[in-house]
């Protein structure tokens, strides 16, 4: 039974414990799956290890083992190992070929876009007509109102949502059922993404997708790390490391002052997330990592440095999975009902669209994450998909930030009309 988040402290506080579990997870999981015989081999058709390595730490907070409120695991990983990881994956990316994966990315992106606009909407009316009791009246605690913040981060990420809260005044208890709502739904779609990742191959099949860009792009990166590649030395390895996080350093430079520059100087910041320091880290590391590919720092490449970039993409994973607490979801279940019937709106768009322009289940996956994940879960969705991938995460989350804002607040002008008319 899960413990109530409200109720005693985690049993375990320290992050140098909770760290060594997530290690101890991540080993076994990869162990067991190399295992050859023939029940494991069958888990792990159903169960992929990167889905694992998401789940069962989300069980360490949902039975009350760790508390992710007062752990900074995820904190650091997305500040320090994500950019690092970013600049590791990207510096061996063939951006020419990247871009020329065509239209149908930025298709699948908008089109998540549109079903987190629409998805909201229909949510609400659905929640005015079955439970009534549930809109909030008009005041802080309307449910609109803390459903216009889901939409800024399910469409760009947390500072597009913290812009929708000051503009629609959401009430601190909505805000915070809400909160849940984002985190344990968006959480849940990326668990199927990555099974998704895990299961391509069947998958583009079942959409009838034309996946030939993507395989290019794809059988390019494997043939130049093929051709390149050798055991890597302790000097390798020390490159590896001391270029990645050089460049987050670098990265950490830029964009604290930065984000507090344009936040001072510009009033539209706030709303195109331009005084975020996230963003510009994110933005910073990639662009970091763009410029290397050009350089002979793609070499790199050849010694693993993007497997090094993948460690640490599935250490943030692993973090990202503590902040799932499944047992939450028994406390407010209607909420999270609506929030289903939200995200399935989204997804029913995604895979009308994905078939209707045979796009593959790479733009599916990273098209809706890169709304519902944001910066912190596009890249990872891409580099499981394949690690040469990842910079289209990025770039795709990076427009989710610019247009989030805006388009969360029109989302929320359109349920503040429902909620009048139900009222």
């Amino acid at each position: 039974m899960a413990i109530d988040p409200a109720g005693p402290t985690a049993l375990i506080t320290s992050d140098a414990v909770v760290l060594g579990l997530l290690a101890a997870i991540l080993a076994l999981v990869f162990w067991s799956a190399d295992l050859k015989t023939g029940l494991v081999r069958r888990f792990y058709a159903i169960f992929p290890p990167i889905l694992l390595c998401y789940f069962l730490p989300s069980l360490l907070t949902t039975f009350g083992v760790v508390d992710p409120e007062t752990s900074k695991l995820y904190f650091i990983a997305s500040r320090f190992l994500l950019p690092a990881a970013l600049v590791l994956l990207t510096l061996s990316a063939d951006l020419p070929a990247v871009i020329g994966l065509g239209p149908k990315a930025l298709i699948m992106f908008f089109t998540g876009t549109l079903g987190v606009m629409i998805g909201g909407p229909v949510a609400l009316l659905l929640t005015s007509w079955v439970a009534p009791d549930l809109m909030g009246g008009a005041g802080p605690e309307a449910i609109w109102r803390g459903m216009a913040t889901v939409a800024g981060s399910w469409i760009g990420g947390s500072a597009n949502q913290a812009a929708l809260y000051e503009i629609y005044g959401a009430g601190r208890d909505t805000f915070s059922i809400w909160i849940a709502v984002d985190v344990i739904v968006a959480n849940i779609w990326m668990a199927v993404v990555l099974w998704i990742a895990a299961n391509q191959r069947r998958v583009d099949r079942l959409l009838r997708a034309d996946t030939s860009a993507v395989d290019r792009v794809r059988d390019k990166a494997e043939a130049y790390e093929l051709a390149n590649a050798r055991i890597p030395t302790l000097k390798d390895l020390i490159l590896i490391v001391g270029v990645g996080f050089a460049a987050v350093g670098l990265a950490h430079a830029v964009a604290d002052p930065l984000s507090a520059w344009f936040g001072a100087n510009f009033d539209i910041a706030k709303r195109l997330s331009l005084d975020s320091s996230f963003f510009w880290l994110v933005l910073t590391a990639t662009a970091i990592g763009v410029i290397l590919s050009f350089t002979p720092a793609r070499r790199l490449q050849g010694v693993g440095a993007s497997k090094v970039g993948s460690v640490f993409v599935y250490v943030l994973v692993a973090t990202v999975g503590l902040n799932m607490n499944i047992g939450a979801i028994l406390h407010s279940p209607a909420y999270f009902v609506i929030g289903a019937v939200w995200m399935l709106v989204h997804v029913g768009l995604m895979i009308g669209m994905a078939f209707l322009i045979r796009a593959p289940s790479f733009f599916l996956g990273v098209g809706s994450m890169a709304n519902i994940g944001g910066a912190a879960s596009a890249p990872v969705a891409a580099a499981a998909f394949h690690p040469s991938l990842a910079p289209v995460g990025v770039l795709l989350a990076v427009v989710g930030y610019i247009v989030g804002t805006a388009a969360a607040w029109f989302t929320g002008l359109v349920m503040m009309q429902i909620a009048a008319g139900a009222g």
